[in-house]
């Protein structure tokens, strides 16, 4: 262990550690994405079906991005919702 001192070695722990942070620091945000990417096609899925059970009725909520979004993320009451805020709005 002639070339090997302890700074090298707390210089690769130290490498080691900081690959580990900025790691986790992408992985984090990345895991964030893909489940709000995963509420957002539920959502719409969820709305693409109340909109063709309730054409019928005369109830239809614009499929788009924030209403996919307000559905994927708070499930059956935020689809309530929607459709009350429509009724007292419009």
């Amino acid at each position: 262990m002639e070339g090997l001192d302890y700074n090298t070695i707390i210089a690769f722990a130290f490498a080691a550690l900081l690959i580990y942070i900025i790691g986790r620091l992408l992985v984090v945000p990345v895991k964030m994405m893909v489940k709000l990417l995963g509420n957002v096609l539920v959502g719409g899925l969820l709305l693409l079906i109340f909109n063709f059970l309730g054409s019928p009725l005369g109830i239809n909520l614009g499929v788009n991005i924030i209403t996919a979004l307000t559905v994927g993320v708070l499930g059956i009451p935020g689809l309530v919702m929607l459709v009350f805020i429509q009724r007292i709005l419009g």
